[in-house]
């Protein structure tokens, strides 16, 4: 059995990830006719969720940077291995709403503990493991902050301020401009349509259809 697919959509607050991801694996579902495994982190399985409701609530300075990126560690191991791998395993595409470069760059970048960390025990919980695509979806952080806000409720890395937004946002980008061949960066700032439609382009032209 072929091994099955890995996508992962990543970006700042605001910018869309989690309705092109559901979009995304819909269209892919019927395109490639291949299963779906949609998920996201942190969180993705069981264990994984309960360590997300001690990063997503709180104060905003309720962790060093470095803890952190120690929690997402282990909640990014959790998800790993009893979701994603099988998933492969068995053939279908995986879609996840971020993965290892959301923790490169807003603990590793953006927060400050530094890439040579976040990377060396990232590789704690994916191994070998990599994405065989990534969007970044890129938008104006006043954009995104105004779209998070417009949802009623603010989660921890919401409320962080437009200062850490811009360097997240920053680093997003050099995260991006490194790897080319895997991270395609989307222009979220269009219509939910528009940005579907260059999601689904990127894919055909990494995976054309005979």
């Amino acid at each position: 059995m072929k091994r099955g697919r890995l996508i992962t959509l990543e970006g700042g607050e605001g910018t869309g990830k989690s309705t092109q991801v559901r979009r995304l694996a819909s269209w892919i579902s019927g395109k490639y006719e291949v299963e779906v495994k949609v998920t996201r982190e942190p969180g993705g399985a069981p264990g994984a969720e309960a360590i997300r409701e001690l990063l997503i609530a709180g104060a905003t300075d309720r962790w060093d940077p470095g803890t952190e990126a120690l929690l997402h560690v282990a909640a990014r191991r959790e998800h790993v291995l009893r979701t994603i791998r099988p998933a492969l395993a068995a053939g279908r595409w995986v879609i996840s709403d971020r993965f290892f470069d959301s923790t490169r760059a807003y603990q590793g970048l953006a927060q400050g503990a530094g890439l040579e960390f976040v990377d060396g025990i990232g590789r704690l919980a994916i191994g070998t493991l990599r994405p065989d695509l990534t969007f970044i979806l890129d938008l104006p952080i006043g954009m995104g902050l105004a779209r998070a806000e417009s949802r009623g409720t603010t989660n921890r890395y919401e409320r962080m301020g437009e200062a850490f937004h811009e360097r997240l946002r920053r680093a997003f980008l050099t995260i991006a401009s490194e790897e080319a061949d895997r991270i395609r960066v989307v222009d979220a700032s269009g219509s939910e349509d528009d940005v579907a439609g260059l999601l689904e382009s990127e894919v055909l032209l990494r995976w054309p259809i005979p």
